[in-house]
């Protein structure tokens, strides 16, 4: 199980106090040599916390694999092309959530996916799209033609143990057993995963990335970022 580590709170800590620091590039380089195999970033059309700079100092900088999470807009699309992130992550946007509140609807929006997907691919941008653990909605991603997905465990990571966690844990699983079996070559998650929560993610065998940020970022405030980081390494790695 490969750990990416999502390194935009980091730059909505810099952003509150319009400061110089903490460098969300720096975070990256020291989340890479914790272990972390991906750092991913959300371009928002605010751009309340990465910016355009910080795009392309970590396309410039880490040796790992940059995934950008972004919407499907044309102002977005120009960045990514000129950027050219090894991934692009198709996700929903509203401009008041605090964070992204659930899956792309590829169902409603198939059209115009169908119409902006293509262009990246075409640059060498492998895309994934960040997806509710819904058959139809994997279904419709995998006929766009993207490689992988990303499923969201939001709805699971919210909820205590239990029989309602287990229910949300297994359509986290069927989803990605689903997603594979309609030829998609990998199936990531992430979304609200912490050091405890991540736990009975790590028995599904289909999922190959996790995508955690948040709980990392609370860890570092305490502990530092390289043990943070090395903490959940060493959590996802229980697998291999």
């Amino acid at each position: 199980m490969r750990l990416a580590v999502n390194v935009d709170h980091f730059a909505t800590l810099r952003e509150a106090r319009r400061a110089g620091e903490p460098e969300p590039v720096l975070i990256a380089l020291l989340a890479e040599q914790a272990g972390a195999e991906g750092i991913v970033c959300h371009l928002r059309s605010d751009r309340r916390h990465i910016k355009e700079r910080d795009l392309r100092l970590l396309r410039q900088t880490i040796k790992t694999k940059l995934n950008l999470e972004m919407a499907a807009t044309a102002d977005m699309l120009k960045v990514a092309l000129e950027v050219k992130p090894d991934v692009v992550s198709l996700v929903p946007e509203r401009p008041a959530e605090l964070t992204t509140e659930g899956g792309l609807n590829v169902v409603a929006g198939r059209r115009g996916l169908a119409a902006f997907i293509p262009k990246l691919l075409k640059a060498g941008i492998r895309v994934s799209i960040f997806i509710d653990p819904d058959k139809s909605q994997i279904l419709a991603a995998s006929e766009l033609g993207v490689p992988l997905v990303e499923i969201n465990t939001g709805p699971y990571a919210e909820l205590k143990p239990g029989r309602r966690r287990d229910k949300a844990l297994e359509e986290v699983r069927r989803a990605a057993e689903f997603g594979l079996d309609r030829g998609l070559e990998e199936v990531h998650a992430g979304h609200g995963l912490d050091y405890v929560n991540v736990a009975p993610v790590l028995d599904i065998p289909h999922i190959s990335e996790l995508s955690i940020g948040f709980s990392i970022v609370a860890r570092s405030a305490t502990v530092g970022v390289g043990r943070a980081v090395r903490e959940m390494v060493r959590l996802l790695r229980r697998r291999r």
